[in-house]
């Protein structure tokens, strides 16, 4: 079983948070809703259910189109999806935080003689 993102963990394992925590991770590349959906570790139906939402909310944007397939990509110009990266950034320096806290408690005291 795949280790879930503090994205994923702070929000919830829900279909469209997998899809977002995916893009706002590969935020360079685009890919095809096949590929979103098979990488997000969401059923194609599923995907088809809000997909349309975040193209229309201009949260996902079409890139380009190959052969048959459209490619996507999450806008890093939309506010919302800042304000999401800003989140996700935030949670990882709190996760770093803590784990560094927790490293500094676990490590034995130097010994004087």
């Amino acid at each position: 079983m795949k280790q879930k993102s503090l994205f994923v963990e702070f929000f919830g394992d829900y279909p469209i948070i997998r899809v977002l925590d995916f893009l706002l991770e590969n935020e360079i590349f685009d890919y095809s809703r096949k590929d979103i959906a098979k990488y997000s570790d969401v059923s194609w139906n599923t995907l088809e259910k809000f997909f349309e939402k975040l193209v229309k909310k201009e949260i996902v944007i079409k890139t380009r189109k190959v052969g048959k397939s459209d490619m996507y990509k999450i806008n890093l110009e939309n506010p919302i999806v800042q304000k999401l990266m800003d989140i996700d950034k935030r949670l990882m320096l709190e996760s770093i935080s803590i784990e560094t806290k927790v490293m500094k408690v676990k490590l034995p005291q130097k010994v004087r003689i």
